[in-house]
């Protein structure tokens, strides 16, 4: 399959492109430095048309008619005159519906390919988006989200006229989801789709979330971030990193028996750390009444001693990194780890709680 990009390099078309070419799609494309004349033979080979172009943000209102309505028109011209089966897709803007200049070249383009719907075999579907936010995304240009990310970033403090005020979000793979849908299962004449997945949230939360994001970081915490608005959002932040910044030190702390790393915290869900034991050496000898933890050792070989402190009852378990295996510990059983190998163990640990000096839920009792 061929299709046509328009706008080619821009923020939705840059990740547009990629999932195409991810599918076997071939992709002709169309930016600010081709003529008319590439548009004419572009479309001439190709049944399906992806129309990004446009400006949202120009030095001045009249490029909003030059690169928005009057090339929709020029778009328009052509695919009359070749007479073929094809298909347009269109992103347009909320916008569309407000009485301003952007507004009105969206409006204007959408009326002019509507028209094209009374040639034989032509179909159109208009995507009126909100804020569309995402990897690429350009700050101070495509979204308040993209400025937020790279503001904050940077240490320049984010400007916030109303707090209050509420944003509609569509996130780039969503929009690019929809797009392939419609790809694969074509367009009948006219539609006018809706993306499922818009979020809606105050320009304050907004902004709120995304300090959260670096100001976590610096304290070896992580949110939420697996699911809806709050993963797209930090999979946004995150794309904005210069590569010096891909990583970052965490505090190791190191006595006679190794050292002992916390990785990562979360508010809800426990911390994970790992820590190394040297040969012949023990950790732990202490019990706890709620925490709980998860051991796996990822190198050398270990000896998980345990013994309940009422009844006495004491057990013991022996794994290495050979064999990945899940050691639990459970309240009220005190536990050590020795390493019972040749060389420096590995041992990866989750906790159902992060750390606290003053409620440490850690009492001393040797087995």
């Amino acid at each position: 399959m061929r299709v046509l990009v328009t706008g080619a390099e821009g923020f939705i078309a840059k990740n547009l492109i990629i999932r195409l070419q991810e599918i076997g799609v071939e992709v002709l494309k169309f930016t600010r430095k081709s003529s008319l004349k590439d548009l004419q033979a572009a479309i001439s080979e190709v049944n399906f048309i992806f129309h990004l172009s446009g400006v949202n943000r120009p030095k001045n209102t009249i490029e909003f008619d030059k690169d928005n309505y009057n090339f929709t028109c020029e778009l328009c011209k052509i695919i009359s005159k070749n007479q073929h089966h094809i298909s347009i897709i269109y992103t347009s803007s909320i916008q569309a519906e407000q009485d301003n200049p952007y507004g009105i070249s969206k409006l204007q383009s959408e009326n002019e390919l509507i028209k094209l719907i009374n040639l034989p075999e032509t179909n159109v579907a208009i995507y009126r988006l909100p804020n569309v936010f995402g990897k690429w995304s350009k700050p101070n240009y495509n979204s308040v989200v993209a400025t937020f990310c790279y503001n904050v970033i940077n240490d320049i403090p984010l400007t916030i006229h109303d707090a209050s005020s509420l944003l509609s979000l569509v996130y780039i793979d969503d929009l690019i989801s929809s797009f392939l849908k419609m790809l694969e299962c074509g367009i009948k004449k006219l539609e006018k789709p809706v993306i499922q997945n818009q979020y809606i949230i105050t320009v304050g939360e907004l902004a709120k979330i995304i300090k959260a994001f670096k100001s976590e970081r610096n304290r070896g915490y992580i949110s939420p971030v697996g699911n809806g608005l709050t993963r797209a959002l930090y999979s946004t932040y995150l794309s904005f990193y210069q590569p010096q910044s891909f990583k970052y030190g965490l505090e190791p702390k190191s006595d006679s028996r190794g050292m002992f790393v916390e990785v990562l915290k979360t508010k809800d869900f426990g911390q994970f750390s790992f820590f190394t034991i040297y040969p012949g050496l023990t950790r732990g000898g202490h019990y706890h009444h709620t925490k709980n933890e998860k051991f796996l050792v990822a190198q050398g070989s270990a000896r998980f001693k345990f013994k309940h402190i009422i009844t006495n009852e004491t057990y013991e378990i022996m794994t290495d990194g050979n064999k990945p295996e899940i050691v639990e510990t459970i309240p009220g059983w005190s536990h050590d780890i020795s390493n019972v190998g040749t060389d420096e163990m590995v041992v990866i640990i989750w906790a159902n709680e992060v750390f606290d000096k003053k409620l440490p839920d850690t009492v001393a009792y040797e087995i």
